[in-house]
């Protein structure tokens, strides 16, 4: 019985273009030939939550698709030995699932300068050494 199911792909944004092109030609391949492809979404490269690997940022890849066990099987199999795949995720999707929403545009992210609590800056006064 085949499923609907979403897969999130996170690529090494610092691997050459045709590795992240061959991982991404690999996996429409595996879908293609065990199930149906209902969507390719690129999402572009992002800013991760965390590092991973030590790589900041990553190149975000949803796939929906229909499909049966074998095929997550053979996906998961391939997507953990593939150079340049980081991270992905398959999630199976109820009946009725709206479509995924399109990523917010990120803006560079700045931090802000606060002034101290004035609590804070006394303390800091207070322990500090004498000058």
């Amino acid at each position: 019985m085949a499923h609907s199911y979403d897969l999130m792909l996170l690529l090494d944004a610092d691997a050459p273009e045709e590795r992240r092109a061959a991982a991404v030609a690999e996996v429409e391949k595996l879908i293609a030939a065990e199930g149906e492809m209902i969507g390719d979404y690129r999402w572009g490269v992002r800013r991760m939550a965390f590092e991973i690997d030590h790589h900041p940022e990553a190149e975000y890849r949803l796939f929906q698709f229909t499909g049966g066990n074998d095929l997550l099987e053979r996906l998961r199999h391939s997507l953990k030995i593939m150079d340049g795949v980081l991270r992905f995720r398959i999630i199976r999707l109820r009946p009725g699932a709206p479509p995924p929403p399109t990523p917010r545009d990120q803006a560079p992210r700045q931090r802000e300068e606060r002034e101290p609590d004035g609590k804070v800056a006394a303390r800091a006064a207070a322990d500090a050494p004498p000058a």
